[in-house]
């Protein structure tokens, strides 16, 4: 009996855990879900005048030695997006 009883309580601590990892899941798809517009925010930068501008200026020194600039570097960006791409694709699968 009392091993019964051990497994039953084993077996509800992995569901209880495995229902916890779900939830947690399932936020912080929502969550990155809603933050896709500030990607394409950015993606519109990138992909801006302004980006150029600002590019030229860092080429050229105009911009403080201690701004931090990843923004402004040719791959930086371009990885990002690619990498969204490809975890909105994983998570699309995930829908059907």
């Amino acid at each position: 009996m009392k091993k019964k009883i051990l497994r039953i309580n084993q077996m509800e601590a992995i569901l209880d855990t495995a229902l916890q990892k779900m939830d947690d899941l399932e936020q912080r798809i929502a969550d990155y879900k809603e933050y896709q517009a500030k990607i394409r925010e950015l993606e519109a930068y990138y992909t801006s005048r302004q980006w150029k501008d600002d590019f030229a200026m860092d080429e050229e020194g105009k911009f403080p030695e201690d701004l931090k600039r990843g923004v402004l570097s040719e791959d930086g960006i371009y990885n990002m997006l690619e990498r969204n791409r490809e975890i909105l694709k994983k998570l699309d699968g995930f829908d059907s």
